[in-house]
């Protein structure tokens, strides 16, 4: 049984929490989070104690540790646990300065093993869709859609330090991207509006976005992004080559339909991420204990987060300037 501290007892750090509560190998140590009653009550549902990020960087019982804080305190977090010799999950972005970013290099590109929150890369539908791409269902590769649109707009206050559309949201999307096309992005071309939300563009965000990104090769990745969709949480992935198309389509709550004069009706998509990719944390989580049990090198790391950063900012200055940005 391996010991793990979560750091961060929001939304996300919950998630990880249960997760880790949950799993054969491990045991949750502790909770850390500057709210203490945050902290506290996800130590009571986890039975995990409380604990420091202090005191979580000082025990040397503890094996890895999952950090789900803000943003801004990702890098500092990750690199403090590296040096203790600790095992990192770190959710994404690693920041948002891309500056920052690679000025850690030192600190996060070796030694103890570092593994980025690309959840999406173990959801089953797209590393199956994955997996036949490797097999050569469609033959070669040539293009890919990439579509994610959220339910319903963020309230504005989120909006002002998430860092933006292209760094909190399509950030997903580029690290799909990299992970499908098996070849960098070398170009990138964004087009931006603020069509859902007005108070998101009083914020100075964007809510929606189309990216084109194109390889050294050829290869053409349409991505397309929305705060909402107005039918729900749309995650697909469509891969198209000389043999045909590999499709990974939308989840629903259930598999019951009714067919009727009207025609057919299905029950809805799963609702947003933390039901659609409920399984995909939990497979990252079993990827993460290969990592700290020294029976897989990190599958998503360092120089991952770095090139999705690099992508989403070269995304950003396209849409402000309407030129392609060579990356």
């Amino acid at each position: 049984m391996f010991p793990i501290a979560v750091i961060g007892a929001g939304r996300i750090g919950r998630i990880h929490a249960r997760n880790v509560a949950a799993h054969p190998e491990l045991v949750l140590a502790g909770v850390s989070d500057p709210v203490a009653m945050t902290a506290a009550e996800v130590a009571a549902e986890t039975g995990a104690a409380v604990l420091s990020f202090e005191a979580v960087i000082g025990d040397p019982r503890i094996r890895g540790v999952i950090i789900a804080s803000p943003t801004q305190q990702h890098l500092a977090q990750a690199a403090a646990a590296i040096a203790a010799g600790k095992a990192v999950l770190c959710e994404k972005p690693l920041d948002l300065d891309l500056a920052k970013a690679r000025a850690a290099e030192g600190a996060l590109g070796g030694g103890q093993p570092l593994v980025l929150g690309f959840n999406r890369r173990f959801d089953r539908h797209f590393a199956g869709l994955k997996q036949q791409l490797l097999a050569g269902r469609i033959g070669a590769l040539e293009s890919l859609l990439i579509i994610s649109h959220d339910p319903a707009p963020p309230p504005a206050e989120y909006v002002r330090t998430s860092g933006g559309l292209f760094k909190d949201m399509a950030i997903h999307d580029f690290d799909m991207a990299r992970f499908l096309l098996d070849e960098e992005p070398v170009e990138v071309f964004a087009s931006t509006a603020c069509l859902v939300d007005p108070a998101i563009g009083a914020a100075g965000d964007v809510d929606t976005a189309k990216t084109i990104l194109k390889t050294a090769s050829g290869k053409i990745c349409v991505i397309s992004n929305s705060r909402r969709s107005g039918y729900g949480y749309d995650q697909r992935i469509e891969a198209y080559g000389a043999g045909g198309l590999l499709r990974a389509d939308n989840v629903l709550e259930s598999t019951v339909s009714h067919w009727g004069g009207e025609g057919a009706q299905a029950d809805r998509f799963q609702n947003f991420f933390l039901d659609r990719y409920a399984q995909a944390y939990r497979a990252e989580l079993d990827h993460f204990v290969e990592v700290i049990a020294g029976r897989s090198p990190p599958a998503v790391g360092y120089r991952d987060g770095v090139r999705a950063l690099e992508l989403a900012e070269a995304a950003d200055a396209s849409a402000r300037s309407g030129q392609s940005v060579k990356v």
